[in-house]
């Protein structure tokens, strides 16, 4: 390599100059905007000079006219682009004038919103939730809300659509490259100034008179004061009485009068009443006293009870555990209508809730107290069955509206309650006796059983250790079912009462419907229990052998494998 020394060599210093020009003060740099100027035009493509790149970028010629720049496709011209490569797989220079444009734009955009400053657009399109608004210098599209369109409601916006008109930007999303305009804020920004000297006219406690309704909403009504103030009406202050939406009190285009409660000079509203402009019905609730029956119109039904009016403008609650003596899950939405007039009893007065609740049950006779005086405990009553489930069955008793609770255990003095429950089904009459009355509880059991002969009096002539015949009705490992001759009940003889000798204490030796006699070793009436034992018998009856040398017996008599051997030893004696 040729070293160059002397720099007084004309060639030298020519390329001095060129290092000096080019590679020193031009910076290149991919992402930035840069100016091109155009070198050469084809019928497609537009070749631009950029110094500091080897080689010419290429641009689109009908990009460039879709932008609105055909005017400026001539050789000469310089145009904006944004460097994306400086050197591609293919080694050419890729640029774009579109996305160099849009930049600009939206930099323009962040300039005019960080200066609080109007921009010029136009509306291009409706879509969801509001509309599209084209930036008029840039052509960077914006998105104006439904409620920024205007000042006041609009159903139409057709008069709107591609008019150029004044935005101003009340949002910027520099991340996701987005922005919101409000043509509303324009329009405002011009009456402000008058509307305050509008609200300045008002102040709390005026009247205003023949106010228009001019629009309905969730949350109120709004009216339009002569023509050069909307006002708000809010839910609550509509109507002493239980308001769910105003279009249940209002339509649009009544007139009515108002009552300024507040004024916000700042916020430029003012709040109307019109429920002020009528007296509180709450204030003279004295008239009215607690457990007094009132009549009250159902305004209202709601799941969980109904609100009805005493008088027009006071509303009391009805809750649903309220509404019936006798009915668990009661609704009122079964039970009444709106607009029907019913009997009630005021059982609590808030004045500082403003709350009155009333009851509708109350205002009834107590169906279980008037039960419990004419049909006292042991009194035998008619009843139907209504309902039944696994161990009881349901009546409605003498025709009242209860239903009196039978448990399968009172259905019979036997030992298959639940096989006895079976045979019942609804509608079937039955003949029961009061055992419980629960007025508090609002509960009253019946019997059938108690209405009938007990089998258990079989016994109240019986004693201790008497002798009886019974007849085995089952045997099984543990125990036998015995039935006495005579009696309709049965009992449980468990194996160690079957015989004295355990070698004999087998259930297996019976296989059911042999007659046999065994001892009463246990009685109480009270207790309703008996213990029955053919071992006891056994030793009764040994001990009389024993003294007699045996003795006839009724029914059948076991076999005593000791009972030899105990007479022996008596002999030698």
């Amino acid at each position: 390599m040729e070293i160059y020394k002397d720099l007084t060599n004309p060639k030298s210093k020519e390329f001095e100059k060129l290092l000096n020009t080019q590679l020193s003060k031009i910076t290149i740099e991919e992402g930035k905007i840069i100016e091109g100027k155009i070198n050469k035009i084809t019928e497609k493509f537009v070749f631009l000079y950029i110094e500091g790149l080897k080689s010419e970028p290429v641009l689109d010629i009908n990009e460039l006219k879709s932008m609105g720049l055909a005017e400026n496709i001539k050789i000469g011209e310089k145009i904006s682009v944004l460097l994306e490569k400086i050197e591609d797989k293919n080694g050419e220079v890729i640029v774009s004038a579109s996305k160099a444009l849009k930049i600009k734009g939206w930099k323009k955009l962040v300039d005019a919103y960080e200066a609080d400053e109007p921009i010029m657009g136009k509306i291009t399109s409706k879509v969801k939730g509001g509309c599209i608004v084209e930036h008029i210098d840039t052509g960077a599209l914006m998105f104006l809300p439904g409620s920024q369109i205007s000042d006041k409601p609009l159903k139409d916006i057709s008069h709107l659509m591609n008019e150029v008109q004044k935005f101003k930007l009340i949002k910027i999303d520099k991340i996701r490259g987005n922005a919101c305009v409000s043509r509303r804020e324009i329009l405002s920004s011009f009456k402000k100034e008058d509307k305050a000297k509008i609200i300045e006219k008002y102040k709390v406690g005026d009247i205003i008179k023949g106010a228009e309704v001019k629009g309905l909403s969730s949350f109120g009504a709004f009216f339009n004061v002569n023509g050069e103030m909307d006002c708000l009406v809010h839910l609550q202050e509509i109507s002493y009485s239980r308001v769910n939406h105003p279009d249940e009190v209002f339509t649009i285009g009544e007139k009515h009068d108002l009552k300024v409660i507040s004024v916000d000079k700042e916020k430029l509203q003012v709040g109307c009443s019109i429920k002020q402009l009528s007296p509180d019905p709450f204030e003279h609730i004295e008239n009215y006293e607690l457990k007094k029956v009132y009549k009250a119109k159902v305004v209202k039904i709601m799941d969980f009870g109904a609100f009805c009016e005493l008088e027009p403008g006071l509303t009391t609650l009805l809750h649903s555990s309220e509404l019936s003596w006798t009915k668990k899950n009661a609704t009122a939405k079964k039970m009444f209508r709106v607009g029907d007039e019913i009997d009630c009893v005021i059982t609590e007065i808030d004045k500082d809730k403003r709350r009155v609740a009333i009851s509708h049950r109350l205002a009834k006779e107590n169906p279980f107290e008037v039960f419990e005086k004419k049909f006292p405990i042991g009194t035998i009553v008619n009843g139907i069955v209504v309902n039944k489930n696994d161990y009881s069955l349901f009546l409605n008793v003498e025709n009242l509206e209860i239903d009196a609770f039978l448990h399968c255990n009172d259905l019979t003095y036997l030992n298959n309650a639940e096989e006895e429950l079976q045979k019942y089904k609804k509608n079937d009459k039955l003949k029961v006796k009061v055992l419980e009355i629960k007025t508090s509880e609002q509960k009253i059991r019946v019997g059938l059983k108690q209405t009938q002969p007990d089998p258990f009096d079989w016994f109240q002539d019986k004693k201790i250790n008497q002798t009886i015949t019974v007849k085995i009705i089952s045997a099984d490992s543990k125990s036998l079912i015995v039935r006495p001759e005579g009696c309709e009940m049965d009992f449980v003889i468990k194996k160690n009462q079957i015989a004295i000798n355990s070698a004999d204490a087998r259930t297996s030796r019976f296989t059911g419907g042999e007659r046999i006699d065994c001892a009463i070793a246990e009685i109480d009436m009270s207790k309703r229990k008996v213990t029955l034992s053919i071992k006891l018998l056994e030793e009764i009856e040994k001990k009389e052998a024993l003294k007699k040398y045996g003795s006839d017996s009724s029914g059948k008599n076991l076999p005593f494998s000791s009972l030899s051997e105990d007479l022996d030893k008596k002999k030698k004696k």
